[in-house]
């Protein structure tokens, strides 16, 4: 896919170039392909979420109404994509999951301010703000 800095090249490209019609055209028509492929792209990210979310809701269900294997779905749906967790991998995933889950909690925790102590906090203050100024 074009990248930003590939948009700017193609602009001054254009600009510098204006008055052929055929490069303008062939930079179009790239362009186009770009764009096609980034919607292929998209296309299929959001059919292999959509499976993801279905399996996963289904997986759900299925422990909610006793199934003896509920999690049937989201196994089949994992491992079609090659993405099930085998061996030492899923101890892997499992310690990731724990840390990207301690990480978001961290997050939503809510920022304290500083504690302010006397005049050294405001000196501080003060050089920590976007303006910077030093005490005289």
């Amino acid at each position: 896919m074009t990248q930003r800095s590939e948009f700017d090249d193609i602009r001054a490209h254009i600009t510098a170039e204006a008055g052929h019609a055929g490069d303008l055209l062939r930079i179009a028509r790239e362009l186009l392909d770009d764009l096609e492929q980034a919607r292929l792209r998209e296309a299929s990210l959001r059919n292999y979420y959509l499976a993801l979310l279905t399996a996963s809701r289904a997986t759900v269900a299925a422990n909610a109404a006793g199934d003896p294997e509920p999690l049937t779905f989201l196994e089949h749906e994992l491992a079609k994509n090659g993405q099930l967790p085998v061996g030492e991998e899923a101890a892997r995933v499992l310690a990731d999951a724990k840390t990207a889950q301690a990480l978001v909690a961290a997050l939503d925790q809510p920022v304290r301010e500083p504690r302010r102590m006397g005049p050294a906090s405001s000196r501080l203050r003060r050089c920590v703000s976007v303006h910077r100024s030093l005490p005289h």
